[in-house]
């Protein structure tokens, strides 16, 4: 199944009693990105009193989340952001809200709300697009195979990532996980031999 992920990076900056919140949304595919991404945050705003940040890699539905209130107190901050995300039912996410103490305490309650709107503001303000989910195949087939194999990629919306001619032409194809039976029936009436390779998912 497809689902929406960020199409590119948002920034957003809110003040809200006098703090400064500055929201930072950027696409990931896994925890180092996401990790990258907080980092990148912190180096960008080092005198910010909190990077408090939240992410859901995969599917929104069964993906892999994480939440941190980096010194607020606990469930004021990351968990908000989070709620949102979930909300807004987006994958491949990361939102990092750096806040700016501007001397006026927001109470647990001003908390959440503050680190919620600025996930809010943040998340509405992105363009998504769809993640599709593919399979990558090696294929063994002949010489005179390759050219019908490109035609099929071409139809299906798949890619020949690499091709390698010997006594026989060896080919690693990425398809949508929605043709794979197309491919194996492709390959199965034209002789051509499948071997699996590692599951991965792009954007359309």
């Amino acid at each position: 199944m497809s689902y929406p992920t960020p199409a590119g990076p948002v920034d957003c900056e809110l003040i809200i009693n006098k703090s400064r919140f500055i929201a930072w949304l950027r696409p990931v595919h896994d925890r180092d990105q996401a990790q990258a991404v907080l980092e990148q945050a912190r180096a960008r705003y080092p005198d910010a009193s909190h990077h408090c940040h939240a992410w859901l890699i995969g599917d929104p539905q069964s993906g892999q989340g994480a939440m941190n209130d980096d010194g607020e107190p606990s469930g004021t901050a990351g968990k908000p952001i989070f709620n949102v995300i979930q909300h807004k039912g987006v994958g491949d996410v990361m939102v990092v809200v750096s806040r700016y103490f501007g001397g006026v305490k927001l109470g647990a309650g001003g908390l959440v709300r503050a680190y919620a709107g600025a996930a809010e503001a943040v998340l509405s303000a992105m363009r998504v697009t769809e993640q599709i989910p593919e399979q990558t195949l090696t294929l063994q087939l002949g010489f005179a195979d390759e050219q019908p194999l490109r035609h099929w990629c071409d139809q299906h919306g798949a890619r020949l990532e690499d091709i390698q001619y010997s006594q026989q032409v060896t080919a690693r194809v990425t398809a949508p996980e929605q043709y794979l039976d197309d491919l194996r029936a492709f390959c199965a009436a034209n002789g051509l031999l499948v071997g699996a390779g590692p599951a991965r998912e792009r954007p359309a």
